[in-house]
């Protein structure tokens, strides 16, 4: 946590400054710009859609964009853990998009050798990395699995308690335990209703959507779609 309030404190320090930030989740961003005005920012994203963005007064730092070369499927956490392995700092790295069998990630330009030269392995699968061209994924559009659930309601423990297929009990610990973020918060409430279009991830169960109610059963149950970030 006070990791966290200082690299808050010192991104805003860094705007006013009339520097840059590095990236920021979406819960970062959310209490950085708290604590400024609109004119003393404006926000990057690497493409349309993305995550982690960063926040600049006049320059941006360099960017770069590396896709991962591998004969095996690779997971998202399995890529962040292995970069994250190498001593980097989560600031540092942008987005990992994985696209079928591409993968990329986005980080700053300063630690592009020191990529090149360590990243070798993601888990236990032999990878090689490539710089190409930062502008490669500006039109990209993120690809999600569609999930329909029948569920008894759509308060948000129930729900992620269906999707992982875990007792209540399990679901409260988890949330207790800080692991299950709404709309880029850490979720307190496990009576939550769920409302569209909100998002919640689940430590290493991934990042969900919800879109709706779509019907009711004969059994006064709930038919409601989701969808899984991939």
């Amino acid at each position: 946590m006070k990791n966290n309030i200082y690299k808050i404190d010192n991104s805003v320090e860094k705007i006013l400054s009339g520097k840059h930030t590095y990236f920021l989740d979406q819960m970062e961003y959310k209490l950085v710009i708290s604590k400024l005005k609109k004119k003393n920012y404006n926000v990057y994203l690497p493409y349309g859609e993305s995550e982690r963005v960063i926040l600049y007064a006049e320059s941006l730092p360099e960017i770069s964009l590396f896709k991962i070369n591998c004969y095996e499927k690779l997971r998202h956490q399995d890529i962040m853990g292995s970069i994250l392995g190498l001593n980097i700092s989560p600031s540092y790295i942008g987005d990992i998009i994985v696209d079928g069998d591409d993968y990329y990630f986005y980080i700053i330009s300063k630690l592009d050798d020191f990529i090149k030269n360590n990243l070798n392995a993601v888990g236990n699968n032999f990878v090689t990395v490539e710089k190409i061209d930062v502008s490669y994924l500006n039109n990209y559009k993120r690809k999600f699995e569609q999930i329909q659930l029948i569920v008894s309601s759509i308060r948000i423990d129930n729900v992620i308690s269906k999707i992982i297929n875990v007792n209540r009990k399990e679901i409260l610990n988890k949330i207790k335990n800080k692991q299950v973020l709404l709309n880029y918060e850490i979720l307190t409430k496990n009576e939550y209703i769920l409302k569209e279009n909100d998002i919640f991830s689940i430590k290493k169960y991934g990042k969900y959507k919800f879109i709706g109610i779509v019907n009711n059963t004969k059994k006064n149950n709930l038919v409601i779609n989701i969808l899984k970030y991939t």
